[in-house]
């Protein structure tokens, strides 16, 4: 289902500034039973996005019940949030009176978040360095989109994205971690790399279970050196990477025990 500005459609106008030059920002979630997960975490990180970029956010509530209409035929499946700054005139420069666009898309949950064990490639593109963008979940994802091209292997379920400087940074669609000699151990997304709601729930996993966390710039080396390595985002839950390039982990007990907790 596609909701547009509360209206079952899935069409935007021609000259919204998000279609025109991804002026805008997204959130993907699960809703089970009805019910969008973690949705108060959910809509702060897109209140602060929006806001990094300058667009009005819509309520939590209005968005709240759209997202129950959009998923009142799929209680259970994927819900996309979008907000686009809005139609607007030819050129950069915004409007400022801009009326926001808001769009919810659901669909089913896909096959892939059955696996626990994944194997991973390494991307030749490397992510490019904007600490103004850093963090936030904008439309622009010809980033990714270009390393997922990278690989059509259906064995391999994700891609692992360096910086310029050779920096791990994140998954194309997911976020990176490792559990390296009894701590755990956090790319810095100080000047590119999405911070999603996932990321912040391991985070606060290590701390309420007394954890060590080190957030820093490490590069595939390290992360070849580690006990267990990982992905999260709000679809997959936690997959385990026990293979990369030359690399291989075994089934570990710090991976089951948070995925155990995510759930």
């Amino acid at each position: 289902m596609v909701l547009v500005n509360g209206i079952f459609t899935d069409s935007v106008k021609a000259n919204d500034r998000g279609l025109m030059y991804g002026d805008g920002v997204f959130r993907t979630l699960r809703v089970e039973r009805g019910v969008p997960r973690y949705w108060d975490r959910h809509y702060l990180k897109l209140n602060s996005d929006c806001a990094a970029l300058g667009i009005t956010c819509p309520s939590a509530a209005l968005l709240e019940n759209e997202l129950n209409l959009a998923a009142e035929k799929t209680p259970d499946c994927v819900a996309k949030i979008v907000v686009t700054r809005g139609p607007g005139e030819r050129g950069f420069l915004p409007e400022a009176a801009a009326e926001p666009t808001r769009i919810i898309l659901t669909s089913p949950m896909p096959d892939r978040v059955k696996h626990d064990e994944i194997r991973a490639y390494l991307c030749k593109l490397r992510l490019s360095r904007q600490p103004a963008l850093a963090g936030i979940k904008h439309l622009n994802r010809l980033e990714n989109i270009l390393a997922r091209m990278e690989w059509r292997d259906p064995d391999i379920a994700e891609g692992i994205l360096l910086d310029a400087e050779g920096n791990v940074i994140e998954g194309t669609m997911s976020s990176l971690f490792l559990y390296r000699e009894r701590g755990l151990v956090a790319p810095d997304l100080s000047f590119c790399g999405v911070g999603g709601v996932q990321r912040e729930r391991v985070l606060e996993y290590a701390r309420e279970k007394g954890i060590p966390v080190e957030i820093k710039p490490f590069g595939i080396d390290f992360l070849k050196q580690a006990d267990e390595v990982f992905l999260v985002n709000s679809v997959i839950g936690l997959w385990q990477i026990v293979s990369l390039e030359n690399a291989s982990w075994q089934k570990g007990a710090f991976c089951e025990a948070l995925r155990n907790w995510l759930q």
